[in-house]
């Protein structure tokens, strides 16, 4: 399993031979000007939530790759009346796509589309596959749901929002590490506006200091699960 990171909350995920973008919000964020969103591939596209900042290149993509979009129903019910393929979820449910199983989870934030329309509740997914867990929390403050996530799955990646103002901040993100039982972090959703910027140093020394990795990748970096 490989994870990009292309900025913000926008993710790329191979695995199974498939390839799956999480969240796009690329080309309007100057701090990921050099990804060229034309040239992304995409099998899937999963969608936590319905802000423009986590939906910009949702259509554009989805035009271009033909890719199914994974969602609450109230998104892919959106997307599903522009003529794109969808695939709608809620909470507590799980799918075994032909890449893996994906399960959407709960999120505690906010959810509607640019336009006003309604985005339902917003989720994070697990993903597990290729003998590889990971937890994708989208936008969310810390919650005790976190800690229902090990009693089904053991986590071999959790991925936080840490910016703060909208989300989680790094110290929520420690204690929602615990929740889940996984000591290995990548941080996202910070840096992209002046509300979520963050101290780097400071915030992986935190995680350090209890015993926990924090990475935060360059945007268009990539790890390997």
């Amino acid at each position: 399993m490989k994870i990009t990171f292309y900025g913000h909350a926008s993710l790329g995920i191979e695995v199974g031979g498939k390839k799956i973008i999480v969240d796009p919000y690329i080309s309007p964020n100057p701090k990921a000007s050099h990804i060229d969103v034309d040239t992304l591939e995409a099998d899937f596209i999963l969608l936590t939530h319905a802000h423009g900042d986590h939906i910009a290149d949702v259509e554009t993509i989805a035009q271009r790759t033909n890719a199914t979009i994974v969602s609450n129903a109230e998104i892919a019910g959106y997307y599903e009346k522009k003529g794109f393929t969808t695939h709608p979820m809620n909470h507590g449910g799980s799918w075994d796509f032909d890449f893996g199983n994906v399960k959407y989870v709960n999120a505690i934030h906010s959810s509607s589309f640019p336009d006003g329309t309604y985005g339902g509740n917003p989720g994070g997914f697990v993903i597990e596959g290729e003998r590889k867990n990971i937890y994708i929390a989208g936008d969310t403050a810390l919650t005790f749901d976190m800690q229902l996530i090990p009693l089904r799955t053991k986590l071999d990646l959790a991925i936080f929002p840490i910016g703060d103002n909208f989300t989680m901040d790094v110290d929520d993100a420690i204690l929602a590490s615990d929740f889940v039982e996984c000591d290995k972090v990548l941080g996202y959703h910070f840096d992209t506006f002046g509300y979520i910027e963050i101290n780097h140093e400071e915030a992986i020394k935190k995680f350090f200091d209890v015993g926990k990795d924090l990475m935060l990748l360059e945007i268009g970096a990539s790890i390997d699960l």
